[in-house]
């Protein structure tokens, strides 16, 4: 008998540590139209509040927004090599997917081909039973 399917999903999920996990949870959410939405909702609402407020209310005077890009810059430097390991961690995930995918493809020919042979042997049979009895009621009708 052949051994059990892997689930390679929580193989893959058992052997990340806390840092790829926090890796693959930032791709994720990072990757997402609603982390999208938050950051162009932030960006609207920053512009405008430095362009429309009283002057005296206003932290990031415009046309510059030097506070808004700083910001802006230290997320993407935290964000980006996050977002590389998640997905490099994702591409190995995929790699033993496709591995686990020839296993189970594999499995399922020999499988086959194991049932089709059964398949042809019963046929043979059935052919040899029918000939058989054919030939029994031909004789029976000749006597």
């Amino acid at each position: 008998m052949s051994k059990p399917l892997r689930n390679i999903n929580i193989e893959s999920q058992e052997k990340l540590n806390k840092l790829d996990r926090l890796a693959f949870f930032i791709t994720k959410k990072v990757g997402s139209p609603g982390f999208f939405l938050i950051i162009f909702l932030w960006t609207i609402f920053w512009i405008g509040w430095n362009i429309l407020a009283p002057d005296t209310l206003r932290f990031d005077p415009y046309p510059a927004f030097v506070l808004w890009l700083f910001i802006s810059n230290m997320i993407q430097i935290l964000l980006m090599p996050l977002i590389m390991v998640g997905q490099n961690l994702q591409g190995r995930h995929a790699e033993f997917r496709a591995e686990a995918d020839f296993e189970v493809n594999t499995k399922a020919e020999l499988e086959i081909e194991t049932i089709l042979l059964h398949l042809e042997r019963q046929n043979e049979l059935i052919l040899k039973i029918l000939n058989h009895l054919e030939n029994e009621k031909g004789s029976k009708n000749v006597q």
